[in-house]
């Protein structure tokens, strides 16, 4: 969540709205919260609760600083890998 909230000049787009990468981290954290202990591993936060909206269904974007746009469950999956490279 901290490395979405510092995602500089990335647009994330949530059933059709753009955010700010803090909005877009304050959101995946009341996620995180409301999900308790149901979720385990940094894949399962992507895939439960970061790649797509619980109320419609539809997947999150991600618009990045080049323009490109892609799935936010395939952003957050690189960012994953680069922290894990990290360690």
């Amino acid at each position: 969540i901290d490395k979405v909230a510092h995602a500089k000049g990335v647009v994330f787009i949530r059933n059709g709205t753009e955010h700010t990468a803090a909005e877009a981290a304050q959101h995946l954290a009341r996620k995180r919260k409301a999900a308790g202990d149901r979720i385990k591993t940094p894949e399962q936060f992507i895939d439960k609760l970061g790649s797509r909206s619980s109320m419609t269904g539809k997947p999150y974007r991600v618009r990045l600083p080049d323009g490109r746009g892609m799935d936010s469950a395939t952003w957050m999956t690189g960012l994953l890998k680069e922290i894990r490279a990290q360690h």
